[in-house]
């Protein structure tokens, strides 16, 4: 299902968005860094995050939310979201202010899918490396810089990526 299942706490879930339109929503190479530091200020307090995959219109993340003890079960899927919320609306108004656009950027809330089990983990992680190939950017995965790919090429090269944790559901 997409978008229509709740975030839960300690849940892993592939998420994606899209460009709202024709339009990219990475244009240079500095709005991909721009986008990775939001992902790290709004995203990492609340989520592990396996995987990430920047395209020019598109992206993907792998991530496993955290526990927290102090929000409510019935106010998870709000509390998560929020944080969604902030990393789109700041990225889109930054954005807009530089290029002096106006209007959503992303289409409507981040698109979800719930990782069920490892067969499906693993479907997904490969998908989100291949995607750059699928769209036809790069012929090589490692070509393509704006994925946490080369990340678990060079682990011994920090990371805010919880390799570890992913590697750790993978050889269980």
């Amino acid at each position: 299902m997409i978008n229509t299942e709740n975030f839960e706490f300690e849940g892993t879930y592939h998420i994606f968005s899209h460009v709202n339109g024709t339009e990219v929503i990475f244009r240079e190479p500095s709005n991909y860094q721009f986008f990775l530091e939001k992902i790290e200020k709004y995203i990492l307090p609340v989520a592990d995050i396996y995987a990430y995959c920047l395209l020019p219109n598109h992206f993907h993340l792998l991530l496993r939310f955290k526990n927290f003890d102090d929000v409510n079960s019935e106010n998870e899927h709000q509390f998560l979201m929020k944080h969604f919320g902030n990393l789109l609306n700041a990225y889109a108004k930054a954005y807009n202010k530089k290029y002096n656009r106006n209007g959503a950027l992303f289409l409507n809330a981040v698109k979800r899918r719930k990782i069920s089990d490892e067969k499906y983990l693993l479907k997904v992680l490969h998908y989100i490396h291949n995607n750059p190939i699928n769209h036809g950017f790069v012929n090589k995965i490692d070509q393509w810089k704006h994925s946490s790919y080369n990340s678990y090429l060079n682990p011994e090269k920090k990371s805010k990526l919880d390799r570890s944790g992913l590697c750790g559901i993978l050889i269980r």
